[in-house]
């Protein structure tokens, strides 16, 4: 089943996008980084209440959200130039052994397909160190079915991220962030555990 929100997002929360019955808001923890986080996120996930780089976005100050692929817009590739940017992307190019963490972690935010073409039309990517990830515990629980064994939400990678560039306490902070949404997004299709949608 896929994930579903009224336009006009009627009985639900304007920022985490769940049932206000249900809204996180007041659990998202504030969690200051020295990395920025920029996420490039499909228009197809926009409005999608199981999209986690909106709660990633809530919880880090220094998280900016940027839509790619909306009809009829165009994306500014210029914000992909900073210097000190990586992207947290599999099978990029690493970055030098002996470079500083970067200041800046792009993070593409989409299904795998999505993310992949956003790699292939978007040559500035191609050209960024890449940061990867181990992959998550196999009985990890999911909203959404992932395509590999490595794969894992845009929150629990940008959690893999902050634990590397700047320690587990942060990380588990949003490792528990994206437990609770996983309880409430399951709990408002009156379902129960780690299924899938």
């Amino acid at each position: 089943m896929r994930s579903r929100t009224p336009v006009d997002l009627a009985g639900r929360c304007p920022r985490c996008y769940l049932p206000t019955r249900l809204c996180l808001c007041a659990e998202v923890p504030r969690l200051d980084t020295r990395t920025e986080f920029l996420v490039i996120r499909h228009n197809k996930e926009k409005e999608k209440s199981t999209n986690t780089a909106r709660m990633a976005a809530l919880a880090l100050p220094r998280c900016r959200v940027l839509t790619y692929g909306a009809p009829g817009e165009r994306f500014d590739g210029s914000v992909l130039e900073e210097p000190d940017t990586w992207i947290l992307f599999p099978n990029t190019q690493p970055p030098a052994p002996d470079a500083p963490p970067p200041r800046r972690l792009i993070v593409l935010d989409g299904s795998w397909g999505q993310a992949r073409r956003m790699v292939q039309r978007l040559p500035a990517l191609r050209r960024l160190p890449g940061l990867s990830l181990p992959p998550p515990p196999p009985n990890t629980r999911r909203l959404r079915r992932p395509p590999n064994p490595e794969g894992m939400s845009t929150l629990e990678a940008m959690a893999g991220a902050v634990a590397l560039l700047e320690g587990e306490e942060l990380a588990r902070q949003l490792y528990a962030l994206h437990e609770l949404m996983i309880d409430r997004v399951l709990e408002s299709r009156g379902r129960l555990g780690g299924m899938w949608e």
